[in-house]
């Protein structure tokens, strides 16, 4: 979405405001509508669905005569009369996020399509969603990145759910719709992307796990409720979520690179590989309803008029049961910015619907339109599309209204009020989110935790934005939260005294700032610096130019601990890795935590897991680059793999070999400490290759040993394959130290090793444990053949080679790993 659209969060805490919101909760009975425009408002009156025949007769019509509201018949019939009724114009005024309806005459209600939630529902778009009276704020969820830092299925999911619990509630109350535009499930290709902090991570499986779960939060219905299974495309659904940006968006400004006018060189192999796999996971395993394509040319052509990528890819291959809607004003954007073809408004509007467009976001400002309800009437006049392009995208996007109830109505949400936003549950679920997202990057000497009965003070140092966080932590698409609990305020509640000491714009390098600071330091027994970034260094709209703190902060954290009798604390701010070598190496500084924008409860998180509350469990999903990396590529460069001619070193913990890694990817530490043990020493697999299935050519390493002789058939195409075979393996997780903690037991394959041009290691499986104190945990996995041990090949196959694979379990020291010997025995 474009940063003008975004709205700003409040600063201030609202917990006064959640309070009265729940006193209202208990006082009042939850009508539909009330303190708002409510779910349907047609004459003043507000409805809780379409086709209620108390709204027809206020309108002056019959709803006999209108079959799309005759409940018995089936959705794909009843879509198709509610399209039959309306006149071209009609259509065409309909076909944008702000859809007008055709009220008067046909019943149908105007509808905004344009809705956020990505960590929270928020009031991001023109008017869909809104907060005030009895709403005046929801639970704001740590942003996206620290979330995925979990490595926890479960926890996604369990947000996804809240989040569209709340979002019926408001819908109930007249203060949101029903469609909203989450997650952003683009893969965090080059750590100097901008907006690094609304997605999962540079690992495309974790991504694609991370869509699935969220998605399956937001939309599916309780277990035991009717959800019209048997039809997909019927299958009702909670809340409408979008699986967004589609497609090798992850450019937004950097240097004379615009995400407008960027035209994104892709092999097919890097689209199989990362680019288009979570996109795929999010389609066919969490069956989104929803697909946002995206600003930037795929090699030469607009992601949103790209027929290859929306209807050939999207709707066919995948099989989208929803809508595809542009990012908002990419219509424009072919015409004003990438000039694509020198295309008119009504070519363009054309070619993105006959390349499977449905629904075209627009901007907001004073007068603006979408291109679609402005060009397409003369569209279809001058023959450059067919009026039945226009019902087919009509029919998709109403087909989704009535999956959500819109036009039936939605029984067993409609008791959902007030008192289910912001409750205590769902704040205790952000607290947990952040704590379980923190990230232990270094403990030396056991620093950490601090020991509440022995640190009675401690020093607090560092720019006030982030001591005193209420809008840092809030990140981007960020709603009004709850309430706001700052690190400072959840730290003060954990000592006696307070010593706080805080800068802004390189001030605390001062002789002044780092004097007072000092002296503060010698007489608390304890010093904590909160430092890193804000939403002015990365966000939508803005890459960053380096992976270094701003604002002279290096300097002054290194005075501090130097000044300091006993080795400092430091907590980072930031949704990308940044170049902290200089804390790594320094031996005043005892241990640094990586906190994200955790979100509203943030500052509870941070406290809990500094004064030992928590243990910290949290991975790094994506790694942490020394800054000489940014001189080593170009972020417009979107190959994954090395580049030997151009001296490029390759891009995620798939590809880089270099030694410009400061923390990898999964690192992350903890208070305890664990082993682990398998019985599992290797597997040998035999996969019979019938004769109707295809073998196909394997890249082997430049001057390595090909296997001799040849093997009959070098790597089996999994798209000819049943795909039967699988490995199973369990690890045990021994907790030997004296506290209890969470662990992420990751699990990657790695091709042969005379395999050439291949991912180093690729996560195919992970799960989240909680191990007590001296207790143990076997954990049991089982890989699937084709899912786990296939390989994009140079040629976009996925093929699974011969040849002695390798399982790795864990990261860093833990790292344990056994071979899996793949036989393809062709049948003569």
């Amino acid at each position: 979405m474009p940063l003008a659209t975004m709205a700003s969060a409040s600063s201030a805490p609202l917990l006064a405001a959640a309070l009265l919101l729940c006193a209202i909760a208990a006082t009042s009975p939850v009508t539909a509508g009330a303190g708002g425009r409510g779910p349907i408002n047609t004459n003043g009156r507000s409805y809780t669905k379409v086709c209620d025949p108390s709204r027809f007769a206020s309108l002056g019509l019959d709803m006999s005569r209108f079959r799309y509201c005759d409940a018995s018949l089936p959705y794909a019939d009843r879509v198709r009369d509610l399209v039959g009724h309306l006149t071209l114009e009609e259509k065409v005024r309909n076909l944008g996020d702000r859809a007008e309806g055709a009220e008067a005459r046909v019943g149908l209600p105007p509808y905004y399509w344009w809705g956020e939630a990505l960590h929270g529902v928020s009031d991001v778009g023109p008017g869909g969603t809104r907060f005030g009276d009895v709403v005046p704020g929801a639970t704001s969820f740590p942003l996206v990145i620290n979330s995925a830092a979990s490595f926890n299925e479960s926890l996604w999911r369990a947000i996804g759910a809240v989040v569209s619990t709340e979002i019926r509630a408001m819908y109930n109350l007249g203060h949101a719709e029903l469609t909203y535009w989450s997650p952003n499930i683009n893969v965090v290709r080059d750590p100097r992307w901008g907006r690094a902090s609304e997605t999962p991570g540079e690992d495309p499986f974790l991504v694609g796990r991370y869509a699935v779960s969220f998605v399956r939060g937001m939309q599916d219905l309780a277990a035991g409720t009717s959800s019209g299974a048997g039809d997909p495309f019927a299958r009702r659904i909670k809340v409408s979520s979008c699986c967004k940006h589609f497609a090798a968006y992850d450019v937004d400004a950097w240097r004379d690179a615009d995400r407008l006018t960027f035209d994104a060189r892709v092999t097919e192999r890097d689209m199989a590989e990362t680019f288009e796999r979570p996109f795929r996971m999010c389609i066919r395993d969490g069956d989104a309803s929803c697909v946002m394509c995206s600003y930037n040319r795929v090699n030469g052509v607009p992601a949103c008029a790209d027929a290859g990528l929306l209807t050939e890819t999207v709707r066919r291959r995948w099989q989208l049961h929803g809508y595809i809607v542009s990012d908002c004003d990419s219509v424009r954007v072919m015409v004003r910015d990438a000039k694509w073809l020198n295309l008119t408004g009504v070519e363009a509007t054309a070619a993105a619907m006959k390349a499977g467009l449905d629904l075209d976001c627009g901007m907001f400002w004073e007068g603006a339109r979408d291109f679609f309800t402005t060009y397409g009437v003369d569209a279809v006049r001058q023959g450059k599309i067919a009026e039945a392009d226009v019902d087919n995208a009509l029919g998709n996007v109403y087909m989704t209204l009535m999956r959500l109830g819109f036009f039936d109505g939605a029984p067993e949400f409609e008791a959902l009020g007030a008192g289910d936003v912001c409750s205590g549950d769902h704040v205790e679920l952000a607290a947990d989110a952040a704590r379980q997202g923190m990230v232990l990057l270094k403990n030396d000497a056991r620093r950490l935790p601090l020991d509440p009965r022995k640190i009675n003070s401690v020093s607090l140092v560092g720019q006030l934005q982030h001591i005193n966080a209420t809008d840092v932590m809030l990140g981007d698409y960020r709603g009004k939260p709850c309430r706001v609990v700052t690190p400072y305020n959840a730290i003060k509640k954990m000592v006696n005294a307070t010593y706080l000491h805080s800068c802004d714009n390189g001030a605390c390098d001062t002789a002044g700032a780092i004097s007072k600071a000092a002296r503060t330091s010698r007489i608390a027994d304890a010093t904590i610096v909160i430092a890193g970034l804000n939403m002015s260094v990365e966000r939508e709209s803005n890459d960053r130019e380096d992976l270094l703190l701003p604002w002279n902060q290096t300097g002054w954290i290194n005075a501090v601990a130097e000044a300091s009798p006993h080795p400092i604390v430091l907590v980072i701010m930031s949704a990308g890795g940044v170049d902290v070598s200089f804390a790594q190496n320094n031996s005043k500084i005892g241990a640094i935590v990586w906190a994200g924008y955790p979100g509203e409860e943030g500052g509870t998180a941070i406290a809990d897991v500094l004064f030992g509350k928590h243990n910290p469990g949290g991975r790094l999903p994506l790694t942490w680059f020394k800054n000489d990396y940014v001189n080593q590529i170009p972020m417009t460069s979107m190959a994954l793999r090395p580049d030997a001619a151009r001296g490029y070193p390759g891009r995620t913990y798939k590809f880089y070999d270099g030694p410009a890694v400061l923390y990898p990817f999964g690192h992350g530490l903890s208070y305890t400490t664990f082993t682990y043990a398998s019985a599992t020493t290797g597997a040998t697999v035999t996969v019979p290759v019938a004769a109707w299935e295809h073998c196909r050519a394997l890249t082997y390493r430049s001057g390595g040993a090909a296997p001799s002789p040849p093997p009959a058939c070098p790597a089996l195409d999994v798209a000819s394959h049943r795909c039967d075979e699988s490995v199973r393996l369990a690890v045990t997780v021994r907790n030997t130290g004296g506290v209890g903690g969470d662990h992420v037991v990751p699990v990657y394959t790695a091709p042969p090793a005379e395999v050439g041009d291949a991912p180093l290691k690729q996560l195919v499986a992970f799960r989240r444990v909680f191990v007590p104190a001296g207790g143990a945990v076997e954990v049991p996995f089982e890989l699937n053949l084709c899912g786990d041990f296939a390989i994009v090949e140079e040629t976009a196959y996925n093929v699974v080679p011969s040849g002695a694979s390798a399982v790795i379990v864990g990261d860093d020291a833990l790292a344990m790993s056994f071979p899996v010997t793949i036989n393809l025995a062709v049948s003569v």
